[in-house]
């Protein structure tokens, strides 16, 4: 029983050891992040502003962010299944439907809080953007 005990710590401490080493070789500050020399920064990074007044759609713009972001993954991954040929015609069908009707309800709530779709796309700076271009 000793033996269970002591390979759970060891192979966390294995995870820590390579979670340090990953992040020693991540820069330390954003300016130690060179630019690519033929895309130049075309303007500052953008940052956040929040205000009393604009507070519950600061909020709801992060949140609807997070929930697009998550909405592109499970559009991805069902469109990587339907390649595999992994689900049958009925569940294709009710997938396409579930992230239709999701979509819709996004369009919804971005106009509900006078956003548009591309307000939820958030720049990374050196990183460039949130999510992918649509299209």
């Amino acid at each position: 029983m000793t033996g269970d005990t002591r390979q759970p710590a060891n192979r966390l401490d294995e995870i820590a050891d390579a979670a340090t080493r990953a992040f020693q070789l991540l820069p330390t500050t954003p300016q130690s992040v060179p630019f690519p020399a033929r895309h130049p920064p075309a303007r500052p990074p953008h940052r956040l502003t929040t205000s009393e007044e604009t507070v519950e759609r600061d909020l709801m713009k992060l949140v609807l962010t997070i929930v697009e972001l998550l909405r592109q993954l499970m559009e991805r991954q069902a469109l990587h299944r339907v390649d595999l040929g992994d689900l049958t015609d009925e569940q294709e069908e009710r997938l396409g439907a579930t992230l239709m009707a999701l979509h819709q309800r996004m369009s919804e709530l971005c106009a509900r809080y006078g956003l548009a779709m591309e307000d939820l796309n958030l720049d990374l700076g050196p990183l460039g953007t949130l999510l992918p271009p649509s299209g």
